[in-house]
């Protein structure tokens, strides 16, 4: 079985303005349309069971309707796994929160150099205490940019919220790798595998993966942005025992949507 668990999709009449944002973003060209059916095509095609999907509010008038969205897509896939956004200016965040819940959205995206907020800013703080215990956020970290996403201030809202689950996507920093283990060796959070592989090589993703534990990993791709099939593909060529990808690759996900750490 194969869970990817980072995989942005978006409606089809807005999907091509947004793929474009994001290869602007990272001046990375996009491999995927970031459309359900190309998604569901290339999971076919790659062997991969589910996806944990999602897209960030760049904006707060935006977070009710990509929750609306992302439910909507979800109760009509079973291959679908939604995760909902918020927005650190949102006005009633508790409201939205539960309005999520009850939607069947299983965890929050967030991402913060996009959304222009520092992970932890008091705003978000606020809303952390909200979500400590109910629900996962996935964070994407890292990024020598910016100084929202640093992986410091993830580190701070672990110490504020021990039981809040939280995902530091891309080994924890994009593009600021080793210096999130400065950060995350010794603090407990989910990583994702996901746009990191081809930038820090085989031999030291083995390696960060030995140093933190395969427990700590999710498999993701990051679509649109890569193509999962690839993506699978490439992780295979890891040299990792067997029952550290099978943690990898489902069963670390199992854990996590069922809202616990180890």
């Amino acid at each position: 079985m194969v869970i990817d668990c980072h995989a942005h999709i978006y409606p089809e009449k807005i999907a091509a303005k947004a793929v474009v944002s994001i290869e602007n973003f990272y001046t990375i060209p996009m491999q995927g349309r970031g459309t359900v059916s190309d998604l569901l095509e290339r999971g076919k095609r790659g062997g991969i069971d589910q996806f944990i999907v999602f897209s960030a509010a760049a904006v707060p008038s935006q977070v009710a309707s990509i929750n609306n969205y992302i439910a909507s897509v979800c109760a009509g896939h079973p291959e679908f796994i939604g995760f909902g956004t918020l927005h650190a200016d949102i006005e009633n965040p508790a409201e939205e929160i539960e309005r999520l819940i009850s939607l069947g959205l299983k965890g929050i995206k967030l991402h913060p150099d996009m959304q222009k907020f520092n992970i932890d800013c008091d705003k978000m703080m606020d809303i952390y205490a909200m979500l400590e215990g109910r629900l996962p956020i996935v964070f994407h970290t890292g990024d020598y940019r910016y100084p929202y996403s640093h992986p410091a201030r993830l580190a701070r809202v672990i110490d504020a919220f021990p039981r809040l689950i939280t995902v530091a996507a891309h080994f924890g920093g994009w593009s600021v790798y080793d210096l999130a283990l400065e950060y995350f060796q010794n603090r407990f959070c989910y990583m994702d595998v996901s746009s990191a592989i081809p930038f820090l090589g085989y031999r030291r993703a083995e390696e960060l993966i030995g140093i933190y534990g395969a427990e700590r990993f999710l498999f993701g791709s990051d679509y649109p942005m890569w193509d999962p099939e690839a993506e699978l593909q490439q992780f295979h060529k890891l040299k990792l025992q067997d029952k550290d990808k099978e943690l990898i690759l489902y069963h670390n996900a199992q854990r996590l949507l069922g809202f616990t750490n180890y």
